[in-house]
């Protein structure tokens, strides 16, 4: 406690530290603040169906992501989800597409363009999702008598809906400028965090009405969470370095005096850009199929959409390994890393340099990315692995999948950063056991 008290004390310490703390809060409030405020012409009390209707299922995880603001009927109802699934249509046309290729090569001003392009396809997302988002609105209002109806209502709430999921890539964009930490990262966090209470609360109520020992089952739940945070921990940062014996990526180099150097391989490269490569597919038969026709689909579009059921389930575990390797393909380019070990006079044993080399480590690459792919996978199923044993959908979705390597990669990265500027003042870091590690994939864009 001592030093964890030391600790705040040295941030408070430091001003710029201080004052990115205190921006970040200010924004998050905010975007909380806007996750309550309902659109207008609709009456919060008559919001009965649509909150039961995101109990389960994708629309549940839609709901989480948003931090409850689906559900609300909320101005920031999209949430940041369209701005993400935007990101990756134009990261997919920047390898597909030889126009987007050579602006990712001009540099800043590359970076720029890509930005707008980003910024002007999430508006065209919104627009198509913003009109059935309200259509499955008035569904559910009509239960109840309350549903708004006009020609006016659809496009003015259509356009608060755009507007309302800019102004949140807005805040996210200036909580990674001014604030600690990526702002677009910590908004889906704090989403994800904002649901955790209720649904404890709900798993709590749900195991106290059991009667077959509901109080021992629920302290089994606690254990698996915590077992299951600690694989995703190891999941999200990355394994440093693959044993010599399995794969020999050693690097003799009279710059190092004839010492061998590892070549920074790792087992899960990609991160966990894949499952969120994967869950951005999944979503797309829920907005195809419309939010309002969910339950009167047939049987075969009910098992895409359903996140508890096995076809579901099967489908999101092989995007996920598909995902993983073309993700791996695309962050690691042993062509590049092989012509880096000549210029620098370094080789693999056993191995020529140049394409020999390059096709080494390309192999050793989509030996090792398996295990990764499918530890992934088998982490994002979690949550439907969950429910067989009758765990509340809420809490069923902290035991992997989406939201908690999410919010496990956030809360490292973040760490990361305090911890860097406390360092960086000569004081004590977070931690006595060692440095913190971040995430090892590139996520730290969402």
């Amino acid at each position: 406690m001592k030093k964890f008290i030391e600790t705040l004390q040295n941030i408070w310490k430091i001003e710029d530290l201080r004052n990115r703390l205190l921006i970040t809060l200010l924004f998050i409030l905010i975007y909380r603040f806007g996750s309550f405020v309902v659109l207008p012409g609709i009456d919060p009390n008559s919001l009965d169906a649509l909150k039961a209707q995101t109990e389960g299922g994708l629309l549940g995880l839609l709901n989480m992501f948003t931090g409850g603001a689906f559900a609300n009927a909320s101005i920031f109802a999209l949430g940041i989800m369209p701005y993400i699934s935007a990101s990756i249509v134009v990261q997919l046309l920047t390898i597909a597409v030889p126009a987007f290729q050579k602006k990712q090569r001009e540099g800043e001003s590359g970076r720029k363009w890509m930005n707008q392009f980003t910024r002007y396809l999430t508006v065209l997302v919104l627009l198509l999702q913003g009109p059935s988002y309200l259509v499955n609105l008035s569904v559910q209002l009509s239960q109840t008598g309350g549903a708004p109806g006009g020609a006016w209502f659809q496009i003015s709430s259509t356009l608060i809906l755009c507007a309302g999921s800019m102004f949140v890539m807005w805040l996210g964009e200036r909580i990674t400028d001014r604030g600690i930490g990526n702002g677009i990262s910590l908004i889906i966090m704090i989403g994800i965090i904002a649901r955790f209470p209720e649904s404890l609360i709900q798993e709590v109520i749900s195991r106290d009405g059991d009667a077959g020992g509901g109080w021992i089952m629920f302290l089994l739940e606690i254990i698996a969470l915590i077992v299951v945070i600690g694989l995703s921990v190891l999941l999200v940062q990355g394994t440093r370095k693959i044993p010599v014996q399995y794969a020999k990526r050693l690097v003799g180099n009279k710059q190092y005096g004839g010492v061998r150097q590892y070549i920074p391989l790792k087992v899960n490269a990609a991160g966990v850009m894949p499952i969120i490569f994967a869950q951005a597919i999944m979503f797309v038969p829920l907005t195809v199929i419309g939010f309002s026709k969910v339950e009167s689909v047939g049987t075969f579009w009910q098992g895409l959409v359903n996140s508890d059921r096995f076809a579901y389930n099967a489908i999101f575990f092989i995007l996920i390994v598909a995902f993983t390797y073309f993700y791996t393909a695309i962050t690691v380019n042993p062509k590049q890393m092989a012509e880096d070990m000549k210029r620098n006079n370094g080789f693999v044993p056993g191995v020529k340099p140049g394409k020999k080399t390059s096709d080494y480590i390309d192999e050793i690459m989509s030996r090792i990315t398996l295990p990764g792919s499918i530890f992934l996978a088998t982490v994002a199923i979690l949550p439907a692995i969950a429910r067989l044993f009758n765990v509340t959908h809420g809490f069923a979705q902290f035991f992997g999948g989406t939201s908690l390597l999410i919010l496990v990669g956030v809360v490292l990265d973040t760490l990361q950063q305090i911890e860097s500027h406390l360092l960086m003042r000569h004081y004590d870091g977070l931690l006595k056991s060692g440095r913190i590690k971040g995430r090892s994939g590139n996520i730290a864009a969402y």
